[in-house]
């Protein structure tokens, strides 16, 4: 994993700043295929990097609607030089609230990471689409389980038929710098 977490950092070096003085780093894909993961041995990485996940704003009702508080907050403030703030979302005995505020900082390299963090409305300010690969919906509702608890399956399988067809329609794979498997 070490040698494939280099190649993309080595990628994400020479890439160009496309979100002002930023390179803006996406680490996509289906739920359960590593994206966390990868993205917190990247950032790790990176230094100076800060990472933003989409579980910070996405809920089971609202899994990408969020997206004009990510650009508002944090994309546009950043790319001006200036620090970015949002509002991250807590979950309390599995419902959603407001949570705490979180300050972005200027940065040089920001990554975002989850579902939906590839979209093609950010497409052209993308300076690398990572794309974690695992095909096996079985596999991947299994990991999320794991990590979520078994009160959440029905809403994860819920999830998976939503990102199914996201990914139909954005294509955002097709998009992609790299693909990793994690």
């Amino acid at each position: 994993m070490n040698s494939v977490v280099d190649g993309v950092v080595r990628l994400v070096e020479a890439a160009p700043a496309r979100l002002g003085r930023v390179r803006l780093v996406a680490v996509e894909g289906p739920s359960g295929s590593g994206k966390s993961t990868f993205a917190r041995r990247l950032v790790g990485r990176l230094p100076g990097a800060a990472l933003v996940p989409t579980d910070d704003f996405a809920t089971w009702d609202d899994p990408v609607g969020w997206w004009p508080r990510l650009v508002d907050g944090v994309l546009k403030p950043l790319s001006v030089g200036r620090a970015g703030r949002y509002r991250r979302i807590r979950w309390v005995n599995g419902v959603p609230e407001p949570g705490d505020w979180i300050d972005v900082e200027p940065v040089g390299i920001l990554l975002v990471e989850g579902v939906s963090a590839g979209r093609r409305a950010v497409a052209s300010r993308l300076s690398v689409l990572v794309w974690c690969d695992l095909p096996d919906p079985a596999e991947r509702l299994r990991r999320t389980v794991a990590r979520d608890g078994a009160e959440s399956r029905v809403e994860l399988r819920r999830w998976q038929d939503f990102e199914a067809g996201w990914y139909g329609v954005d294509r955002t794979v097709t998009r992609a710098s790299v693909r990793v498997t994690v």
